[in-house]
């Protein structure tokens, strides 16, 4: 009866295991099996050629700047919008009138598409679109670039648009966090002296690393993931400029080298594996020394 009770929680869980096993880790393992061979669709046979098809993705210029995008992206949105949804947050989290009508307004861009998104902003990018109108209205000309084609910042482009959609995600998160400190940290704060911004560096910041530590790892794999943005916006131009890992997964298998474009799945996901998971530890024990 004991062994009965013990397993009742195994029963619960197993329907969701089977069907996780068969639609995730089983695809997986089949995907890493066929990113060692000459998958191709134009082969009626597919044979198994090691590392050929990695050899292949650290020797071709495009794919090595298809990783390189991927990585700065990453970066780029994981600072931009952890750093910015705190700074929101905290703002909102004070007595204003109008914040529950500014959190809406901040989080409303989270939850609409991609393809509205690029509707949005594709004109306004533009070398005479309306951003560049802006700046020269407003006397910075200088500052008006062509955002989606010049191959040096259009990566950068796609990341603020991203930044500029998912903030008010990140936000969300934070101002939960911030929600649940009490006041009296910063009661008893003031009392002995300390200003705003030590008891944002010595209460906030450390209460908040639950926080931080959900927003950074989906910040990180999100950005590591990247596909949409690019496709939409750009579709990995001008020229390769702004390709990514996922964008030459779609490549590949669009002109049916299924092989390498399997063996470039398989690399991102060790990548988001090798990067995801010491960050998860290391913050799981700031966490706990904090």
């Amino acid at each position: 009866m004991k062994r009965a009770k013990s397993m009742y929680g195994y029963y619960l869980v197993w329907p969701a295991l089977f069907i996780y096993s068969l639609f995730f880790v089983l695809p997986a393992l089949i995907g890493l099996y066929y990113s060692f061979t000459d998958w191709r669709l134009d082969r009626d046979t597919i044979s198994f050629n090691g590392w050929d098809n990695f050899k292949t993705i650290f020797s071709d210029e495009t794919l090595l700047l298809a990783m390189k995008n991927t990585l700065i992206f990453a970066v780029v949105t994981v600072l931009g919008k952890n750093i910015l949804g705190i700074a929101l947050a905290v703002a909102l989290n004070m007595r204003l009138k109008t914040r529950n009508f500014l959190r809406a307004i901040f989080y409303a861009p989270s939850i609409l598409s991609v393809l509205v998104i690029s509707i949005i902003f594709t004109p306004m990018l533009r070398s005479e679109g309306m951003v560049n109108r802006m700046f020269e209205a407003i006397g910075l000309g200088s500052l008006s670039q062509a955002w989606l084609t010049d191959p040096a910042i259009v990566i950068f482009t796609i990341a603020a648009v991203s930044i500029w959609q998912h903030v008010g995600f990140q936000m969300a998160i934070y101002l939960a966090g911030l929600q649940s400190i009490s006041k009296e940290y910063y009661e008893a704060a003031t009392i002995d002296g300390a200003g705003a911004w030590k008891s944002f560096t010595n209460i906030t910041l450390p209460l908040l690393l639950p926080a931080i530590n959900i927003n950074l790892m989906l910040t990180l794999i999100g950005g590591l993931k990247v596909f949409s943005e690019v496709y939409v916006l750009t579709g990995g131009g001008p020229g390769n400029a702004s390709q990514v890992v996922g964008t030459i997964v779609l490549r590949s298998f669009g002109e049916g080298s299924w092989g390498l474009g399997t063996a470039f799945n398989t690399l991102l996901f060790l990548i988001v594996t090798l990067i995801s998971i010491p960050l998860l530890i290391f913050m799981r024990r700031k966490e706990v020394t904090e």
